[in-house]
């Protein structure tokens, strides 16, 4: 994710042209490989294996290399070893814009110092972040405002984010709050949690952003809002909120979920008050995830 956000950057300060930019995510996109590809090529698991971990994290809220030790498919040192091999991205896409005589190491070292300053990074919090830690990508570019409801929005969101990479896009971009006012009209799928905890979500964006996120989730090429597409959008939302569900039930809270429900309008659903509305970039384009106080 990380290289996504410096990407950006690059291009913000002029330091890259976009076409170049491109050229290089899809570079890194090629060359970084997921755990499950190296575990089959390393021998350590077959397809099924890695089918059966994928079904798993639809469940639980664990990493691919967590479940493959839980269920004893990996030792923790063969997970360790596979890990070793995975670049890390922003290197991988300073790298080829190097290679390429796009940018200069001493560019690459300048834009990453300065990128600290602007961001008031710590060498701990930089080095968090080029890792890909959620939490603290959350913290420097959604900047979620103090509220007696903000460490429950944050558990929400950190969830959110890993089955985003999970399931839609390895590469999303999260992008600070926005206003309600800014929400754009389209589709709206949205499923309230209550109990110990009352919260309103929901997912909204364009007919194109959906037919991505149905197309993703189901595994398909979707090219019309039919059934499928609706429902597909729907279940994902559901399975997340159910996660988030379980994971709170383990932190001693009784949450329960009432079914989803698909809105086409250009009006949010009602019932949403104090409404926190999260943009997100993916392949597909734009959607907003929006959490409130139900």
């Amino acid at each position: 994710m990380f290289s996504q956000y410096f990407g950006n950057y690059l291009l913000n300060k002029g330091l890259v042209h976009p076409d170049h930019l491109r050229e290089a995510l899809d570079f890194q996109s090629s060359t970084h490989l997921k755990l499950g590809v190296l575990a089959i090529n390393s021998g350590y698991m077959n397809s099924g294996q890695v089918d059966e971990i994928h079904e798993k994290q639809k469940q639980v809220d664990k990493r691919f290399g967590e479940l493959a030790v839980d269920m004893n498919y990996m030792t923790r040192m063969q997970v360790d070893e596979l890990l070793s091999t995975q670049k890390t991205g922003h290197l991988l896409l300073g790298q080829a814009l190097i290679d390429q005589g796009y940018l200069t190491m001493l560019q690459l070292q300048n834009a990453l110092d300065e990128y600290k300053k602007d961001y008031s990074l710590d060498n701990k919090q930089f080095k968090a972040l080029q890792h890909d830690d959620i939490s603290i990508i959350i913290d420097t570019f959604v900047k979620l405002k103090e509220s007696p409801h903000s460490t429950v929005y944050k558990d929400y969101l950190v969830l959110f984010v890993k089955n985003v990479i999970r399931f839609l896009d390895e590469s999303p971009i999260v992008g600070e709050c926005l206003p309600l006012e800014e929400l754009d009209p389209g589709w709206y799928v949205w499923q309230e949690l209550f109990g110990d905890l009352n919260l309103t979500t929901a997912i909204s964006g364009n007919e194109k952003v959906f037919l991505e996120i149905g197309g993703k989730y189901a595994g398909e090429h979707l090219t019309e809002m039919n059934e499928l597409a609706k429902s597909s959008v729907a279940e994902f939302l559901n399975l997340h909120n159910g996660i988030f569900v379980v994971n709170m039930s383990n932190g001693g809270m009784d949450v329960d979920l009432r079914p989803q429900t698909l809105h086409d309008g250009p009006n949010a659903p009602t019932g949403i008050g104090k409404v926190l509305v999260i943009p997100f970039d993916i392949t597909g384009g734009r959607f907003n995830l929006v959490i409130a106080p139900a």
